[in-house]
């Protein structure tokens, strides 16, 4: 992403288990000076995490940063570009 939009500022955030967390990846656009912010989840499918947990903490992040627009989009597998992507590996020929 950065290659393709260098100028756009970027940051991964994690759930669980590494860092940054969300909100602390948050807080690093925001003093960047960041007004949007779209969370990408990085998901190859619609679990517990995507429909309930990254729901929640969004609607935290929401209530306590007001001014900032917030787009949540959805988990990266449901994208046609990605399907295809996958479908495509999957039928190589050798693939494992």
């Amino acid at each position: 992403m950065r290659e393709l939009a260098p100028d756009t500022p970027v940051c991964c955030a994690y759930l669980e288990l590494s860092t940054p967390d969300l909100p602390s990846a948050v807080e690093a656009l925001l003093q960047d000076g960041v007004e949007a912010i779209t969370v990408w989840p990085m998901f190859l499918g619609t679990g517990r995490h995507a429909r309930e947990d990254l729901p929640r903490l969004m609607e935290q992040l929401r209530a306590r940063h007001a001014r900032v627009r917030f787009t949540l989009r959805p988990a990266i597998a449901e994208h046609p570009d990605v399907l295809q992507a996958m479908a495509c590996a999957a039928l190589e020929p050798g693939a494992p």
